[in-house]
């Protein structure tokens, strides 16, 4: 027997030591305490994964049950059925329509997880909720990691009681809000350990609403930079610090997008926390970027350069403070406020009260904004070639906004030609910007006050970087002769 819902849930990761205070703090009813286990099947191509979806068989004191959960953000899809054995249900309906006969046969377990659950039932603002500790383990073949959760899921009521309990237990510990999933950390483990996250197309349909396609491409957004900063406060990594950079600068372009929508009086106090995480992270992105760029490349060519071991030293003692700093800004209060508050804004902020049909149409809106944006590319470009060197940076700016507006709404517009406008505008961007490395190099390696033999090496990598302006500034040219001539997509 069957039943299909809609799961409305926060989850934060927590540190062991602070679980008994956060209990102390949630008084509530109906306590409980269960051993759980549950073994996460996929196809070997990860068939399920690739859907936004997860299944699992788990072990309950009432017995087995087989449970698919599919979506992402506040509410997610989750549909069960009761089993009399360990082995997979095939008959599942909502399996079955999700991936079909022939998919459901290549299933096979991958991991499981065992932890110990406490739950409790508790009242806030006129809403039930439950509360949930999770703690013990994942495991998939010999790896093995820890799971440390509380999840908040809302039984009755609005969702503004699940962000007012969590803002009362944020003052007790440190809890950082998480998009993944148990099925995410168990995958990730099964292919080797967790890695930077990407960014991942936003959920966006046709017929959806403005309001809606701002809260997908939101998510997304924030799901990149809660799971990027979760690497970031375990280990130093270049690459996570890269994607929540390029995460955070998403989201600020997403809200100067939809402006029109959602500007309330909180949009303005977050976009400024938003760029204050990303700019955390831009002195040791720009190191990052300049020594594998320029300073390894100078280190392993023929050529000998005089000081350049004394600059790669300087570099790296740079960049390890720099990075340094932005692990620091990702274990913050502040961060974890910032994930809690945004949020709790992009689900249940005041401007879904002001709006009027959720916006109008996604469609809509998606070909309204970008012609904009495409508009104030080709204004702020034209004469390119004559340009100063800061105009030619705006107008770089504006072609990462573009193409991030047109990668976010691309499941809305024309497929071809929208990929087509997306690579054309992306090597646009890449020009410029290696056009623009040779001018912040200089200011970074300013700011690194050298001296000696350093300061000679860096002279001559900026000397080498000035030499390539005029193939960078060629390709920029032809990168924008070859955008003029792109269809829009909408």
């Amino acid at each position: 027997m069957g039943t299909a819902n809609e799961e409305i849930e926060l989850k934060f990761l927590c540190e062991p030591v602070d679980l008994e205070a956060l209990l102390a703090a949630a008084e509530g009813v109906d306590d409980s305490a269960a051993d759980l286990s549950a073994t996460y099947f996929d196809t070997p191509e990860r068939r399920l994964r690739e859907l936004g979806a997860g299944l699992r068989i788990r072990q309950e004191p009432k017995g087995r049950l087989q449970t698919l959960k599919a979506g992402s953000g506040l509410r997610r899809q989750e549909d069960e059925t009761t089993l009399e054995t360990d082995q997979l249900d095939p008959g599942h309906a909502a399996l079955r329509e999700l991936i079909g006969d022939d998919e459901i046969a290549r299933l096979e377990p991958l991991f499981t997880v065992k932890v110990h659950r406490r739950k409790r039932l508790l009242t806030r603002e006129g809403a039930q909720v439950e509360l949930a500790v999770d703690q013990g383990e994942v495991r998939a073949g010999r790896r093995k990691s820890t799971i440390c959760e509380v999840e908040l899921e809302l039984k009755t009521g609005a969702p503004a009681a699940l962000f007012a309990l969590a803002r009362e237990l944020f003052e007790v510990a440190p809890l950082y809000l998480s998009f993944e999933t148990k099925a995410d950390q168990g995958f990730a483990l099964a292919d080797g350990g967790p890695s930077a996250r990407r960014h991942d197309q936003p959920d966006l349909k046709q017929g959806m609403s403005a309001a809606a396609a701002f809260q997908a491409i939101a998510r997304s957004a924030l799901a990149q930079i809660a799971a990027n900063g979760l690497i970031l406060r375990g280990a130093e990594s270049p690459a996570a610090l890269h994607q929540l950079r390029v995460a955070a600068r998403r989201l600020r372009s997403a809200m100067t997008t939809f402006k029109p929508l959602i500007a309330d009086a909180q949009l303005a106090p977050l976009k400024g926390e938003v760029k204050w995480l990303a700019g955390a992270c831009d002195e040791a992105r720009s190191l990052d970027v300049f020594i594998d760029e320029t300073y390894r490349p100078a280190a392993q060519g023929a050529a000998a350069i005089h000081g350049l071991a004394d600059l790669g030293q300087a570099l790296e003692t740079a960049r390890g403070s720099a990075h340094a700093h932005a692990r620091a800004a990702v274990a913050s209060t502040r961060f974890r406020a910032l994930l809690l508050e945004l949020y709790a804004w992009i689900e249940t902020g005041a401007w879904l009260d002001a709006l009027e049909d959720g916006g109008g149409s996604a469609e809509d809106f998606a070909a309204r904004a970008l012609s904009r944006r495409r508009r104030k590319l080709e204004k702020k470009g034209a004469d390119l070639m004559n340009l100063s060197d800061e105009a030619r940076h705006q107008v770089r700016i504006q072609a990462k906004k573009l193409r991030y507006g047109a990668e976010a709404f691309r499941p809305l517009l024309k497929d071809k030609t929208a990929r087509r406008l997306i690579k054309k505008t992306k090597k646009l961007q890449e020009a410029l910007g290696a056009l623009n490395d040779a001018v912040s190099a200089e200011a970074l390696l300013t700011g690194l006050a050298l001296e000696g033999a350093a300061l000679y090496a860096a002279g001559h990598l900026a000397g080498e970087l000035q030499a390539r302006r005029g193939d960078h500034l060629k390709a920029a040219e032809r990168a924008w002769a070859a955008l003029s001539k792109t269809d829009d997509a909408w």
